[in-house]
């Protein structure tokens, strides 16, 4: 609990943002969880050190994370190797299904035999468990290692494009444009510096065309942390917190599965959408939000008050902290703030509603932008 607390201070507050934002994105792609939570921090600051670094230094150090050899059983002897990370590795972490056959697999877990760790969650090779015979993966032989097994993967562009896929529909779009993932699949391809990738990617126009803008629905995690951003909020307890992810759909260090969470629209369905609606109201204004200018109850806002504060009110005790709003917002027009707090174009009907509303206080305008359909967008 404390861990999950800490890692959602760091990604609302760390002054290296797209370090944080990668480290999200790596957790759902090096897919891991233990009960151990020393190994399991081990694991996250692995996932934050490499997060723009070299991928094959990357693929290597998660390999032998502690965390990583407990969750996909590469903790064993040679006479019987598991085959639970030599699979994900090439069908989750590099390659994507298809892309290789189950004897590549058979004879890539043959080289992670031997892998191991102390008490305190350091890499152990045990030399007398790992397996130095001749061993055929990818057409090629020889007594490999698993560093050896990375090196063969790498070598294939396949891994290239299936990264820059993920990273395109994670930051980009979840509609896949095959010339600008081919394009960041040349650049990667060249070394491997995730750096360069995303670089590559924040220069190019095509990620700031109107295509990409408002497409992407906000993780759970994404959202909670955004509208911190926007007003802190305490919670008094730190189960509420823990509480409100597993309501949204995405707890921090518990995956649902080694694939991790599908994302996306998956995101959304009637529960966890009333939600999103309904908390910033909940956090920031005793759930209350206030009506349009002519009295009238807004379909999307028809979410009874009593109802969310039956099932969800009595777990939140949170306290409001607006001096980062009133900073970064003290020079803009009340009018003007859905051009600062909501990205995309708006649909009609919300055009229509935010015309009706009352624009008279920042605060109480804020709390109306952040529970429109749209705020979960980015």
């Amino acid at each position: 609990m404390e861990l999950n607390g800490a890692w959602i201070n760091r990604l609302g507050t760390s002054e290296a943002i797209l370090r944080e934002k990668m480290t999200l994105f790596w957790a759902n792609i090096f897919v891991c969880k233990d009960n151990n939570m020393v190994y399991m921090q081990n694991y996250n600051n692995t996932l934050r050190e490499y997060a723009l670094g070299d991928f094959r230094a990357f693929v290597n150090a998660i390999s032998k994370e502690a965390a990583m050899t407990k969750y996909l059983n590469t903790k064993q002897k040679k006479q019987k190797p598991n085959e639970n990370f030599a699979r994900e590795l090439m069908e989750l972490f590099t390659l994507g299904e298809g892309h290789y056959t189950e004897e590549d697999i058979k004879e890539s877990a043959r080289a992670f035999t031997g892998y191991a760790h102390n008490l305190k969650g350091d890499f152990v090779l045990r030399k007398f468990r790992h397996d130095h015979g001749l061993k055929t993966f990818f057409g090629k032989i020889g007594n490999f290692s698993g560093e050896d097994i990375v090196d063969i993967i790498l070598e294939k562009k396949q891994c290239a494009l299936f990264i820059s896929k993920k990273i395109y529909k994670y930051f980009a779009n979840d509609s896949i444009n095959d010339s600008h993932v081919n394009a960041m699949a040349d650049v990667f391809y060249k070394d491997y510096n995730i750096a360069k990738l995303m670089h590559f990617v924040f220069s190019s126009d095509w990620f700031y065309h109107q295509d990409n803008l408002g497409t992407k629905i906000k993780s759970p995690i994404e959202f909670l942390v955004g509208m911190n951003q926007l007003v802190q909020v305490k919670f008094e307890n730190p189960r509420q917190i823990i509480n409100l992810q597993r309501q949204l759909g995405q707890i921090l260090l518990d995956p649902p599965n080694v694939a991790g969470w599908k994302g996306g629209r998956n995101w959304i369905d009637s529960n966890t959408i009333a939600l999103r609606l309904k908390l910033p109201s909940m956090l920031l204004n005793d759930a209350y939000i206030s009506k349009a200018e002519t009295g009238e109850e807004d379909t999307m806002m028809s979410v009874k008050k009593e109802m969310y504060k039956k099932r969800f009110g009595k777990r939140l005790k949170t306290s409001s902290d607006w001096s980062t709003f009133t900073k970064n917002f003290d020079s803009v027009a009340t009018n003007d703030l859905h051009d600062y707090i909501l990205a995309g174009n708006l649909s009609l009907d919300t055009k229509k509603y935010l015309d009706r509303l009352e624009k008279i206080l920042k605060k109480a305008y804020s709390i109306q932008l952040i529970s429109l359909p749209e705020y979960p967008m980015c």
